[in-house]
């Protein structure tokens, strides 16, 4: 990318994404692919009154031979200083930024048992530290190009055209164009997103139901006391932040038992390394019952059996068919990209600002109250050109929510 490009992105990420405040620390985690542009992301920081900034980096091919060497007993044993480290965040409670530019299968050929056995000992011991951070700071995820993740979504092409393709559409779906004022451009978009949120929460729905000839008919009811979210979300300390970049989404919370019925994936699901195409979950009050992948089958399920909240919802999200990312006719292997492209569930973990009052309920009220809670939080797609949403009030009333996969309000 240009400098101005990657000075625009730097800026957006501080102002919009993690809308750092005077005095916050910012910690930064990125690949080595992306120094360039962390180092113009830490002047941005500081010019806008970091207290600190610290920015860690891995490297995927080191992180791809951590698995392949190492036997499962090591893997698995997680040293005091990485526990520290997790709680001294939990602690400092610094905006976090995520920079994402993964090899999709970054882990093809390797033994997945392995790889998923260590990542549930870690989600199960950082657990605690990150609910104690849950909705207390502020944090983004971004993506920019690499050259492994463009030879998987530009398998036909030379190295340097794919990633060049990569970058444009990357640029194009969050909205950085040169000589146009990209900080006004989404703000203007959240308003926009906040307005379908308010739409929907006004009309206090009781269930959502799925049609599409693809043959996904589902029944989803919502959470009581539930509430749709957009773009921008507000912490604990009442900062406003946009989590997400690109976002096309407005979301809210499922009934953990309140869900039946089949559901298809329209893209391929990137998970653990992996590409899990062509697959269906069957849902039964609320437990997924049934999985079937053409790949990936098992790699999918394990990720299913993780925990107990796993096996149920933890979000249900709107986007059109009409979105900007799907509008670039790529498919990312990149939940960030895909999950905006169209429609999408979450299996796992719910997020906490999708009840109301959030605030003054502790976690253990809200899983009382029907909070799904899970180690992890895992988005697949479902919005097809031809989807047709209906939403039902508690009285009955019927109100078209999408119709041909694009809002019908």
């Amino acid at each position: 990318m240009k400098l101005s490009q990657l000075k625009e992105i730097a800026k957006l990420a501080v102002n919009i994404g993690i809308n750092l405040q005077k005095g916050q620390e910012v910690w930064v985690y990125s690949s080595v692919n992306q120094a360039k542009f962390c180092e113009i992301l830490t002047k941005e920081c500081y010019d806008k009154g970091a207290a600190k900034v610290i920015v860690e980096f891995h490297d995927e091919k080191i992180e791809r031979m951590k698995y392949q060497y190492q036997d499962l007993k090591t893997l698995l044993d997680i040293r005091l200083s990485e526990k520290n480290k997790m709680k001294e965040r939990s602690e400092i409670l610094p905006c976090l930024i995520y920079i994402d530019d993964d090899d999709p299968n970054l882990f093809d050929g390797l033994d997945t048992s392995k790889i998923d056995k260590s990542n549930q000992k870690k989600r199960k011991v950082f657990k605690k530290y990150r609910d104690q951070e849950s909705m207390k700071n502020q944090w983004l995820i971004i993506s920019l190009p690499s050259k492994s993740w463009a030879k998987q979504v530009f398998p036909g092409d030379k190295p340097n055209v794919a990633f060049k393709k990569l970058e444009d559409a990357i640029l194009l779906t969050m909205r950085v164009k040169e000589g146009e004022d990209t900080i006004s451009k989404w703000k203007e978009h959240i308003s926009l997103l906040k307005k379908r949120a308010d739409y929907l929460n006004s009309l206090n729905l009781d269930y959502l139901r799925y049609q599409s000839a693809n043959g996904t008919d589902l029944i989803l009811h919502l959470q009581e006391g539930h509430q749709w979210l957009s773009a921008e979300s507000v912490n604990l300390k009442g900062i406003a932040f946009t989590a997400n970049m690109p976002t096309e989404e407005v979301f809210t919370m499922p009934k953990r038992e309140g869900v039946d019925g089949i559901v298809y994936a329209v893209k391929p699901l990137s998970l653990n390394g992996k590409i899990i195409k062509d697959f269906s979950l069957r849902f039964e009050k609320g437990r997924i019952i049934e999985v079937h992948a053409k790949e990936n089958e098992e790699t999918l399920k394990k990720a299913i059996d993780t925990d107990e909240g796993s096996h149920y919802l933890g979000e249900v999200a709107l986007v059109p068919f009409s979105s900007p990312v799907n509008q670039t006719n790529i498919l990312f292997f990149n939940t960030l990209f895909d999950e905006n492209a169209c429609c999408h569930l979450a299996f796992g973990q719910a997020f906490e600002d999708n009840f109301k009052d959030y605030e003054k309920m502790t976690r253990e009220e809200m899983i009382k109250k029907g909070f799904n809670d899970s180690l992890i939080h895992v988005d697949f797609m479902i919005g097809s050109r031809d989807l047709k949403i209906t939403g039902y009030d508690f009285k009955g009333n019927e109100y078209p929510i999408f119709v041909n996969g694009d809002y019908a309000f």
